[in-house]
């Protein structure tokens, strides 16, 4: 009866190493096209900030509001956030600078930005619907 009772055992043993790797596996970075954006007030983002509104673009979702707009515009820029095309926008020149960062992957590739504008509404005239965060 011990004999059995050890291969019981060994076998468990062998059953729980064996999922080791599938769990470690669950880990890895997610594929496809995803960022994690935040707009902090001032001129530096906001040291340990918490949270942000994630976007996912493979399909568009993930808790933006405007998503697929923005995945729409960064598909046509092919993720560079840099090259989005800019609004014809009058802004107030009123300075209340705001830092605007971008944190994930586009296409394979890591993507960290970060921009500081001098107000919202340069923000918004300079990304588009990418950090349109609040649902206007």
């Amino acid at each position: 009866m011990k004999t059995v009772g050890a291969g019981l055992s060994a076998a468990a043993l062998l059953l729980l190493a064996g999922a080791t790797p599938a769990a470690h596996a669950d880990t890895s970075p997610e594929p496809g096209n995803w960022l994690m954006l935040s707009v902090s007030h001032g001129e530096a983002p906001a040291a340990g900030a918490e949270g942000g509104t994630l976007l996912r673009c493979d399909p568009p979702g993930g808790g933006h509001p405007h998503a697929e707009e923005a995945c729409a515009q960064l598909s046509a820029a092919d993720g560079r956030i840099t090259t989005l095309p800019a609004e014809n926008t009058l802004c107030p020149m009123i300075h209340a600078p705001v830092t605007a960062h971008a944190e994930g992957v586009w296409r394979d590739r890591p993507v960290t930005w970060s921009e500081t504008f001098p107000n919202t509404c340069a923000l918004r005239a300079h990304t588009g619907a990418l950090f349109a965060l609040d649902g206007t």
